[in-house]
């Protein structure tokens, strides 16, 4: 049998009980008014007054008392030995009669056991071992820890076998190369329907067929790339403003640089401009410092590199171009002369190039605000988005394509949790034929917070 008292001190054994008498003594159970205990529910028992025990209402099992106890205040000494005295005789009295155990290791035997209270219960030299487990844990995240960083040396050198893939798909984008009939062909999965289509269009008469193919409009490159991906990608069209569009579509390149060996671990987004009118960068960046390595004050919450800062860069607007503020009139009063007068300021704007002039994370131990964290950890989740999503498989998302793969996904998991429900109703319904009297489960009320 195990039990505890009300400051949380577990005892075991047959005279766990008397030692859980003399711990409340010591630990002034008697001010608490009473001895149930959040992790035990011994609700069968109320502490009245130092070395005095009653039966709370409605438990007849237990019945123990000391009518020896006088009204006045004794003395320290006194008391003690007149307490160690009636713990001796309260324990005599349980200890012999059984009905007491077998209400006390009921109620213990109906206690919800969560894993910290188990591993409450267990032995000095167990606790010990587990111990040792948690410090080869940590030695697990360590090793783990430099896995990732060899993992980002590898992405470091397939980034470099990717980039002439990039390069290239840069040039098709800006129409600076035209790619050859071989670099054109791709047979999709409508490729029937569309060889059809095209017998149909080999009856039409050549007069016809070259008036069309006349007037179609041969625009260099593939307008509107990277723009089109912003607007089709939920993520990215949130941040995008009416007056951001003008701007992006002069964007030409996405590319993404890793930290170079033996550098802290980071990487750096950089966003290739043609020549505009609303800022002299041709390129703006955007770098993420990450970490790989166990927090100390927490090393099992390590599952991999984490961003933990970012920086932006400086954008070189034009005059009367920068978006990312805007102009207010505000008129003021003079107190003495009660004059008025109109001046104009600046206050910052939403657009999507705030995404330069991000929020730094704290770093001399002030904690952030919650709409501080959020925006922070937005921040990060949309570099990341990018790094591995969008700059890989740009062209997919500029077809929807990966959007749609996504969509599928999620729909596909909705799915699976739909037809759990499904199948738990099952359960209830065969419950109900083998068990008739069993009533239908009432729903559970909506309780406003």
């Amino acid at each position: 049998m195990s039990v505890w008292c009300g400051q949380g001190h577990v005892w075991r054994g047959r005279k766990s009980l008397a030692l859980l008498l003399s711990c409340w003594e010591l630990c002034g159970a008697s001010e608490m008014g009473g001895v149930r205990s959040p992790r035990t529910g011994l609700s069968g028992l109320r502490l009245v007054a130092r070395g005095t025990w009653f039966p709370s209402q409605g438990d007849k099992n237990i019945q123990m008392a000391d009518h020896s106890f006088s009204d006045g205040v004794p003395s320290d000494s006194v008391e003690a030995a007149k307490n160690a005295s009636n713990t001796e005789k309260l324990t005599d009295q349980v200890m012999q009669n059984p009905r007491v155990l077998a209400a006390l290791q009921e109620r213990l035997d109906n206690v919800p056991h969560t894993p910290s209270s188990y591993i409450e219960t267990l032995p000095k030299a167990v606790k010990r071992r587990i111990n040792a487990l948690k410090q080869l844990q940590v030695r697990c995240a360590h090793i783990e820890a430099k896995f990732y960083e060899e993992v980002h040396d590898l992405e470091r050198k397939y980034a470099a076998l990717y980039q002439p893939l990039f390069d290239k798909r840069r040039e098709f984008i800006t129409g600076d190369v035209e790619p050859t009939d071989a670099e054109s062909e791709w047979h999709s999965e409508n490729e029937e329907e569309e060889k059809l289509a095209g017998d149909m269009k080999n009856k039409v008469v050549i007069t016809e067929k070259e008036a069309a193919t006349a007037e179609e409009p041969n625009p260099k490159g593939i307008p509107e790339f990277w723009f089109t991906i912003f607007r089709n990608v939920d993520m990215l069209s949130e941040l995008v403003q009416e007056y951001d569009e003008p701007i992006l579509k002069h964007l030409q390149d996405i590319k993404v640089k890793f930290s170079d060996p033996g550098q802290p671990m980071s990487f750096v987004l950089e966003f290739h401009f043609e020549p505009n009118d609303y800022f002299t960068n041709s390129v703006l960046t955007k770098t993420y410092k990450m970490k790989s390595e166990p927090d100390k004050a927490d090393p099992f919450s390590f599952e991999g590199p984490e961003i933990v800062d970012c920086d932006g860069c400086t954008i070189d607007w034009k005059k009367g171009k920068n978006v990312t503020v805007k102009t207010i009139k505000k008129k003021q009063k003079h107190k003495g002369r009660g004059t008025v007068r109109t001046i104009t300021k600046q206050v910052p704007n939403e657009s999507f190039f705030n995404f330069f002039n991000p929020l730094k994370a704290s770093g001399d131990g002030e904690s952030l605000d919650e709409d501080s964290e959020f925006t922070l950890a937005s921040d990060f989740e949309i570099g990341h988005f990018f790094r591995e999503r969008i700059v890989p498989r740009a062209v997919l998302y500029f077809t929807g394509e990966a959007i749609e793969d996504d969509d599928n996904f999620e729909e596909g998991e909705e799915g699976e949790e739909e037809e759990l429900e499904g199948d738990e109703e099952g359960e209830d319904e065969d419950d109900a034929e083998i068990n008739p009297k069993k009533e239908p489960s009432q729903p559970a009320e909506c309780k406003q917070q």
